[in-house]
């Protein structure tokens, strides 16, 4: 397929203005809750750029495509971007859906900045036209591996599903865990009810359970069962990939949603800037935001910069990507090739383990920083 290029920006001097394309899960089977606080994110950026004039005089527009958790629904959405003239596409919050776009921007020549998904092979061969925000999975995971550890857990079981995210996050945890004396079993979320699979995690007298599992079905009626069985009372739950960050979480699950342990992309303290951010994403969300929220914003103002600076050709925005050099809210943001990582891979992306305290479930504490 051979999609006309952008314009460039000496081709418009009438005020037409600069698209970008979003992807962004808004509806079901996708992740909603996300996909609501990556596009405030997003859009609190495209307004705060076009309050200070655009990009030389031309209003930034945000084009959203609902990518609703489907790759192919994704990719399609690429193609369509794509033949609309955006300059780049930003977003996505679902690993293997980020996948889909990232092969699809490739093959297209189109910018594609990833704001949320982790997963380490983005594309399956090293390309100059995707770029990331969010750590890589292998790092991530990692450090939430060295957690488990410092807090006694060296022996663990994770509910899963087929999935390639899933799979790799399995794979990392196992790897890291064995060269460190530890094990993992692997429990199947969709062949055992959630009985079975207290009875399992008796069996095997693992200490935590980490749910590798889709939210809300199956991970609540796990955290429901696991925690209404008293042979599991010292059993530890955790959620790597973030479920508890949401409100939607506390709000289902109440008391039995704190407790556990997930990873959050943000600092231990915003600076000014980032507090600014905070303060106005949460005006617009009517709830305290998401790290998600943050990657939105840092997402559109990195490519904000790069059109400021280099204009609007596609060729030129992505060569662009290792001159980066942009105050983020969460910190500054630079691109760099990273070993085993395809994409230009955001370098100092902070990253937390944290999880809602039991004694004031409306406050996150901190149990270990990587």
């Amino acid at each position: 397929m051979n999609t006309p290029p952008a314009p460039s920006a000496a081709e418009h001097t009438d005020g037409t203005p600069v698209r970008l394309g979003a992807l962004v899960p808004l509806t079901r089977p996708g992740w909603v809750e996300a996909g609501r606080h990556l596009r405030a994110g997003l859009d609190l950026s495209v307004r705060e750029v076009n309050d200070a004039g655009g990009i030389g005089g031309r209003p930034l527009e945000l084009v959203v495509r609902d990518t609703a958790a489907d790759p192919q629904r994704a990719a399609a959405a690429v193609d369509e971007l794509a033949a609309l003239g955006v300059a780049a596409v930003a977003g996505e919050y679902h690993s293997v859906v980020a996948r889909a776009a990232a092969a699809r921007a490739d093959a297209l020549g189109v910018p594609f900045l990833c704001s949320s998904a982790v997963l380490d092979a983005l594309t399956e061969e090293p390309t100059e036209w995707v770029a990331r925000l969010a750590p890589p999975q292998s790092h991530g995971w990692r450090i939430y591996a060295d957690f488990l550890l410092r807090a006694g857990h060296p022996h663990i079981a994770v509910a899963t599903q087929p999935s390639v995210y899933w799979a790799s996050g399995t794979r990392i945890l196992r790897d890291h865990l064995a060269s460190r004396g530890g094990t993992v079993i692997e429990l199947d979320a969709n062949a055992l009810t959630p009985e079975d699979l207290c009875a399992a995690l008796v069996d095997h007298g693992a200490t935590a359970l980490l749910l590798l599992v889709a939210t809300p079905e199956p991970a609540v009626p796990i955290v429901r069962a696991v925690r209404g069985d008293r042979r599991l009372a010292g059993v530890l739950i955790g959620a790597p990939a973030g479920q508890p960050e949401f409100a939607e979480w506390a709000a289902v699950l109440g008391e039995d949603g704190a407790g556990i342990p997930f990873l959050r992309y943000l600092p231990e303290r915003l600076g000014p800037l980032g507090e600014r951010v905070g303060k106005e994403l949460r005006e617009r969300l009517g709830e305290a935001p998401s790290f998600v929220a943050f990657e939105g914003w840092d997402a559109v103002t990195v490519l904000t910069d790069v059109l400021r600076s280099h204009g609007t050709d596609r060729a030129a925005i992505a060569e662009s990507w290792p001159r980066v050099a942009v105050e983020g809210a969460r910190g500054p943001i630079r691109f760099s090739r990273t070993p085993g990582i395809s994409v230009w891979q955001s370098a100092r992306t902070p990253i937390q383990v944290v999880d809602q305290d039991p004694a004031d479930p409306g406050r996150f504490r901190i149990l270990h920083t990587g």
